[in-house]
């Protein structure tokens, strides 16, 4: 008597268990990457058109590195910046 609908909820459960198990495991893999990022474990991303100049006076602004490795740094760069043709 009671199982009126029984064959609707067999069906609607393995889709249901389906969705909610990868449910999870979105939330896991966003929260790996997040945290990865977070904490530097990750390369940072290098933003559109940013030069390696400008990647390299961001790093000095942020603190990453010294004044000794930013003189350093722009000396190699203008060494092997191509000249005009």
């Amino acid at each position: 008597m009671y199982w009126n609908g029984g064959w609707a909820w067999m069906t609607l459960m393995p889709l249901l268990w389906i969705a909610l198990i990868g449910l999870v495991a979105w939330v896991v893999v966003r929260l790996t990457q997040h945290s990865a990022g977070r904490h530097g474990t990750s390369a940072p991303r290098k933003a559109p058109g940013e030069t390696p100049e400008e990647i390299l006076d961001r790093r000095f602004a942020s603190g990453e590195i010294d004044a000794d490795t930013y003189s350093e740094a722009r000396r190699r760069l203008a060494a092997h910046r191509p000249g005009p043709w």
